[in-house]
């Protein structure tokens, strides 16, 4: 490791950062500097800007991922090469675009392609409880809290802790899962048992089930977040549509009656 790596690394320390975001910003510092094939140290602003435009124009990578890029090496100057002045200004463009989105058919038939029970009640339970990845594999059993109908996330995005709904049907499958495995410290834990699910295993258990149930909307699993929040609109919608329905049907015969 080199000595400027051990200064970024002690430096996201302090700041607090997640090792997940400690990794992206090194990714990020080591592209740049095989790029050139120089230590960042050696770099000028103007070089750190042709190597942003390389990667947007000509490696046409997203904009959301070149903003994170840029984040990184404004980072490192600022922070650890200590150039106050280094301002790397990078307007993120957003799309407009809205996310692609399950319906509750396709959903069914996503869960009964997966292999195990395993992989169903994960996906079941990130789905249901409309959580991210991040906070999903590191579920344990404690923060099932059946008797309150709710599900306890600790230290998600932001470093914050929430709570979540737990639907009866999800309850009842946590249950069977439970009966079944018998796990340990965590809900759904890596194939060794010694930590939570893997980011990548994760990931390749929607892709797997997706691929088998021959469905071509989504891409990441993430996509099950997108349906909680996109189905919970519908439903409220409806529920709402239906309260209408009955105020207007009321007050429609207390006219007639007043007649």
């Amino acid at each position: 490791m080199t000595p400027l790596r051990q200064r970024m690394i002690r430096e996201m320390q302090l700041c607090q950062f997640s090792q997940r975001t400690m990794d992206t910003y090194i990714a990020a510092v080591v592209g740049l500097a095989e790029y050139y094939q120089r230590s960042p140290e050696q770099l000028d602003y103007e070089e750190v800007r042709s190597y942003l435009h390389h990667l947007l124009v000509e490696r046409e990578l997203a904009s959301g991922t070149c903003a994170g890029r840029a984040a990184a090496i404004t980072f490192l100057y600022r922070r650890v090469l200590n150039q106050t002045n280094f301002r790397l200004e990078f307007r993120r463009k957003h799309s407009g675009k809205l996310p692609e989105v399950l319906s509750r058919d396709e959903l069914v038939r996503l869960f009964r392609a997966t292999r195990t029970v395993y992989h169903r009640v994960f996906l079941m339970t990130t789905y249901a409880a409309g959580l991210r990845l991040s906070e999903g594999r590191r579920l344990k059993p404690i923060h099932i809290h059946s008797e309150r109908m709710l599900i306890r996330v600790e230290q998600g995005k932001g470093r914050k802790d929430r709570y979540t709904l737990l639907s009866p049907q999800l309850l009842c499958e946590l249950r069977e899962y439970w009966q079944a495995y018998r796990l340990g410290e965590w809900l759904f834990p890596n194939q060794k048992g010694t930590g939570p699910l893997l980011y990548g295993t994760a990931q390749k258990i929607f892709y797997a089930a997706k691929e088998r149930a021959g469905l071509k909307r989504g891409r990441g699993i993430h996509t099950l977040r997108h349906c909680f929040a996109t189905h919970l609109l519908e439903e409220a919608h409806r529920i709402g549509r239906g309260r209408r329905v009955r105020i207007e049907v009321t007050n429609d015969r207390r006219r007639k009656q007043s007649r």
